[in-house]
């Protein structure tokens, strides 16, 4: 297991090479940039040094990149975690019951349920959503993070966690605020996870289902939801663990779409804003960013799944 984490680490670390060239390359765009008076090498190795000590730059409007991130960033990664709860809350039951009656016309619903939803375009989605439970109905707000009446003060930059933090007078109000403009984009970011994550247990689940100590659990008169919950998800999660960190690189690609539409304040809009302004330092910070979290996540669910199956770390080691 240590040999696989260090070479997982390794990846990590030339992958992040690689992609602090995309972020310098980026930067070298901007005509008035400093990097632009050094050799390609020596700008990169400067780059390099500025990144490992946390400048990431200056942004269009006069504030250091890192403030700006520190602000938007925490939005991005609050609305992705509630979309890939709702994901795994969803498609982890769903995919359960599809595998377990593969074939069957309640595995032809979960399924064509899923393949329409998931060939839906998802800015339609969020428009249809807003039209019909903000200006129909009225249920929910059309945009926003919560309503900014409340003041509710930054201590960690997630909503959520701050306003359980502070001594807001009005903190139970300020939280049903907050859960209520997180409900539309929340659901609209976890439609692609949760309908890969039918697909993906639904077939892992009918391969266990197929196996000969399933058939013996059967016949030692264990009850179908004894055998699904001791042996069925016991065996048929840990081989699609690895494939979580995918969902959150698409989860956060999503995001961007999803910001724009709900006017969310997080680095999805920020970033679309700065490439109207052609702000190359705060792209490169921002691709900087999204790309260093979906390569922790996918590491983490590497390791997760090896470390739970070490099959996952013998296919691996085959594909090296």
């Amino acid at each position: 297991m240590l040999i696989y984490a260090i070479r997982r680490l390794n990846l990590f670390i030339i992958t992040l090479l690689i992609l602090s060239m995309i972020g310098y390359n980026i930067v070298k765009l901007d005509p008035l940039s400093v990097f632009n008076q050094y050799e390609y090498w020596a700008g990169w190795a400067q780059y390099l040094r500025e990144i490992m000590q946390g400048d990431l730059g200056i942004a269009a409007n006069g504030q250091p990149v890192t403030e700006s991130l520190s602000r938007v960033f925490p939005a991005t990664l609050e609305l992705c975690f509630f979309a890939f709860l709702v994901a795994l809350l969803l498609g982890i039951p769903f995919g359960t019951l599809a595998g377990i009656r593969r074939g069957s016309s309640t595995d032809m619903v979960i399924s064509s349920l899923t393949l329409v939803t998931f060939s839906m375009p998802i800015f339609w989605m969020a428009i249809l959503m807003i039209m019909v439970f903000s200006l129909y109905l009225g249920w929910l707000p059309v945009s926003g993070r919560y309503n900014l009446l409340f003041e509710i003060p930054t201590i960690t930059g997630f909503a959520f966690v701050d306003v359980l933090l502070s001594n807001h007078p009005q903190r139970s109000q300020a939280l049903e605020d907050i859960i209520r403009h997180l409900i539309m984009p929340t659901l609209v970011l976890a439609v692609a996870p949760t309908t890969e994550i039918i697909k993906l247990l639904r077939d892992s689940v009918a391969d266990v289902m197929s196996q000969n100590y399933i058939k013996a659990a059967a016949t030692k008169g264990l009850s179908k939801s004894e055998i699904v919950m001791r042996h069925v998800l016991k065996n048929a999660l840990p081989p699609i663990i690895p494939k979580f960190g995918i969902q959150i690189s698409t989860m956060m690609t999503f995001a961007i779409i999803t910001e724009s539409v709900f006017n969310w304040p997080g680095i999805g809009t920020w970033l679309l804003d700065a490439l109207s302004f052609q702000d190359y330092v705060a792209v490169q910070a921002g691709v900087l960013a999204v790309g260093s979290v979906v390569l922790i996540a996918n590491i983490f669910s590497d390791l997760t799944g090896a470390a739970i199956s070490p099959l996952a770390r013998k296919e691996w080691y085959a594909l090296k």
